[in-house]
């Protein structure tokens, strides 16, 4: 009896380690009776803290005199910057992606100039991309904008990134598993495939599949596309810390109308992120040694993890670009019309500010 008992006891607390414990705060996040609701977790979210706090602000520097490439060679990013905001900018890049290393992981300290490590070539183009998202790319990140910390919080290679998922065995006996059943954090340990980044974050394949009517008429989208999209939603889900009714309105998901404006901002996030790798990072691969490279030979590219890292916005929303006025470029494309944003705008109201603030500090 005593063996039975303690077999169910085990059987339990095995069922429960899966679940998280109490105490939970629930944010209302529609209209009532729409079961639009979210779920955080003050104890998590607290863990969560010291990676969401924003460093310093580097010491103001004078923006008179001369400008940096009137004064230093080869600056091809930032050269029409002050002496003082170049150096300072460079200053602040270096706490924020090489704190060990400090200024010779990019450049040569015997020359500055010299343009044969690898880091510096590629952090001038992610230089680039930082002042791209933040003059082309505010659908998504609003006037809060990005800066290199925002993925990179003081590591070398930031802690979200992804590589293409190696090909299963083409004799394989078991047939093509699609990257199904083989748990991966990247959709929530769940069965779907787990590789959507390479369908939708590289390559531009139809995201939505629902159907819009009871009855089948005229969807001809596959099982096989409706998992690798479920994937791709789980994976939005766990890397912002919230759940479905974030963005999506719980009687009918695929109803814009009816929708959060987060949804409307998901699917600029969702472009941007292919944007940045199909336009940066990819093309960066040959710059890279074989050391950096994933399994299959390919760079390291950026999905909703790389920024979120866990919370509904970046950094609890903190802005650091204001302090970085250098790094915010000047618009140059125009992005996309998100389908059913300006009905979107007018959906359910987002959680109050003040509310989320309060759980994340």
């Amino acid at each position: 009896m005593n063996a039975h008992r303690l077999i169910l006891l085990l059987g339990a607390l095995l069922a429960l380690s899966g679940c998280e414990r109490p105490p939970v705060v629930t944010v209302q996040h529609g209209y009532r009776g729409t079961g639009m609701v979210e779920i955080y977790n003050p104890r998590l979210l607290a863990e969560q803290a010291a990676n969401n706090a924003v460093p310093p602000p580097q010491p103001a520097a004078s923006q008179d005199g001369p400008r940096a490439n009137q004064v230093f060679k080869n600056v091809k990013v930032l050269g029409d910057q002050s002496v003082g905001e170049f150096t300072r900018t460079m200053a602040a890049m270096t706490q924020w992606v090489a704190p060990q290393q400090g200024c010779t992981y990019c450049h040569n300290p015997q020359n500055f100039a010299d343009d044969s490590i690898y880091t510096k070539v590629v952090a001038r183009r992610m230089l680039e991309m930082t002042r791209h998202v933040n003059a082309d790319w505010q659908s998504h990140v609003a006037t809060t904008g990005v800066t290199c910390y925002t993925c990179h919080r003081g590591n070398n290679i930031p802690a979200a990134t992804w590589f293409s998922a190696v090909p299963q065995n083409p004799h394989s006996m078991v047939g093509n598993r699609a990257g199904q059943n083989a748990p991966a954090m990247s959709v929530g340990y769940a069965s779907l495939p787990n590789d959507p980044f390479s369908l939708f974050l590289a390559d531009s394949n139809e995201i939505r599949v629902a159907g819009t009517t009871a009855l089948q008429s005229g969807n001809r989208q596959s099982i096989k596309q409706t998992e690798a999209t479920y994937g791709l939603m789980m994976h939005i889900s766990r890397s912002l810390g919230v759940n479905c009714t974030y963005c999506h309105s719980s009687p009918a998901f695929a109803n814009w109308t009816q929708s959060t404006p987060q949804r409307v901002t998901a699917w600029y996030g969702i472009r941007m992120a292919r944007d940045l790798n199909e336009a940066y990072l990819i093309p960066l691969t040959p710059t890279f040694p074989a050391m950096r490279l994933g399994p299959t030979g390919d760079v390291a590219k950026v999905n909703c993890a790389s920024c979120h890292q866990g919370a509904f916005k970046p950094l609890y929303g903190q802005s650091m670009l204001k302090d970085y006025p250098a790094l915010m470029g000047s618009p140059h494309a125009t992005a996309t019309v998100a389908p059913g944003a300006a009905s979107a705008a007018l959906a359910a109201p987002a959680p109050a500010a003040s509310s989320l603030q309060a759980l994340a500090s």
